[in-house]
């Protein structure tokens, strides 16, 4: 199968996670939309084939007629609106861009248009009406859609981060269709490796192949709030928690860079140390052999690199980001992991395919 290039226009591009999956996929985007400057520019940069627009993607419908008919349209509208990690506002303007998706789905009326967002509008009860509003403008403008909530450990990616992806194909009539794309979908599973799996061959931070990107301190906590595992609760200052390396992350989140960045052992993931040192404070701590630290934490606890996050998200080893640190690290964060997305486009393409056998 996958005897044809599939063409695509990708919304809420960022640096381009998504569209790195689609064209493993064999789904080539010729135009791709994004507003945040450095991130445009890290997509050019690694996608030379696609136009891309650095614009506010209210600003680009009168373009969208060029690009009428192609395949697929895709993206991921920001999801903080939405996020239980936010506010979880219902007015906020990011919400209503799931919207303008769609208003540019109808436009340029594809076979098929996939939009990804955090679970919880996939699930909770608060998002319930959102729902029922965004499907049923979907069943107007002619698709067939489905909400598929997916983990990234099922699709080769170190992170144990949960994500909704809307599938929708144009002009179907299949009972079965939620049914036959989730065996697609699951016919895409592979179990993810480890993080220390994914980032050996990188070694020690500060070299040329991984330098050290992340200067912020590592301190304790006052009053350090107990969880069973050593890799929960809070007895580090600020949101960057430790990273189990023999199992997956925590979601990386786009706010990485300073004190809100995951952390690791460096002896213990990369040296020869048995023990990660956060798994011993955390025993002294629940026995009472040891007493909370109020100092810097020791040295071999350093941040995530920025090499080893796009590792973790599933970027390729030659991808080049553009911006400051900080800057590279949210588009990392933002990203929908690239491997996750081969999956999903895979399902697709190959239903799009199946279909097009039964019809011919």
């Amino acid at each position: 199968m996958r005897d044809k290039n599939y063409t695509a226009v990708s919304l809420f591009t960022g640096a381009g996670g998504m569209d790195i999956g689609f064209e493993k996929a064999g789904v080539k985007p010729v135009l791709a939309n994004e507003m945040m400057k450095e991130a445009a520019t890290t997509y050019s940069t690694n996608h030379p084939g696609a136009k891309m627009v650095n614009d506010d993607v209210n600003n680009i419908f009168p373009l969208l007629e060029d690009y009428a008919g192609v395949d697929f349209v895709f993206g991921g509208p920001p999801c903080q609106g939405f996020s239980v990690a936010g506010k979880m506002d219902p007015n906020d303007e990011r919400s209503k861009l799931i919207f303008t998706f769609l208003d540019a789905v109808e436009k340029i009326q594809p076979k098929a248009f996939v939009m990804e967002n955090v679970k919880a509008l996939g699930v909770l009860d608060k998002w319930s009406d959102v729902r029922k509003k965004y499907l049923g403008r979907t069943r107007e403008m002619g698709y067939l859609c489905v909400p598929f909530v997916l983990k990234a450990t099922d699709f080769g990616v170190p992170q144990k981060r949960e994500r909704v992806f809307f599938i929708g194909i144009k002009g179907i009539d299949d009972a079965m269709f939620e049914h036959n794309m989730q065996e697609l979908i699951n016919a895409q599973k592979v179990k993810a490796p480890s993080v220390r799996e994914v980032l050996a061959p990188l070694g020690v931070a500060g070299t040329e192949i991984n330098p050290k990107t992340s200067t912020a301190k590592i301190t304790f906590a006052t009053n350090p709030i107990m969880r069973k595992s050593p890799y929960s609760g809070m007895y580090f200052n600020g949101q960057g928690r430790p990273i189990n390396v023999d199992e997956y992350s925590n979601t990386l989140p786009a706010s990485m860079g300073g004190n809100k960045t995951p952390f690791v052992d460096e002896d213990y993931l990369y040296g020869d140390a048995k023990e990660d040192w956060v798994v011993g404070y955390h025993k002294g701590l629940v026995n009472g052999t040891i007493k909370p630290q109020f100092e810097l934490a020791p040295n071999r606890l350093r941040r995530l690199t920025i090499k080893e996050a796009a590792k973790i998200q599933s970027f390729p080893d030659d991808y080049e980001f553009a911006g400051s640190k900080g800057k590279v690290y949210t588009q990392i964060g933002n990203a929908v992991p690239s491997k996750m997305a081969e999956a999903v486009a895979k399902a697709v393409v190959t239903y799009l395919e199946e279909m097009a056998l039964r019809s011919a």
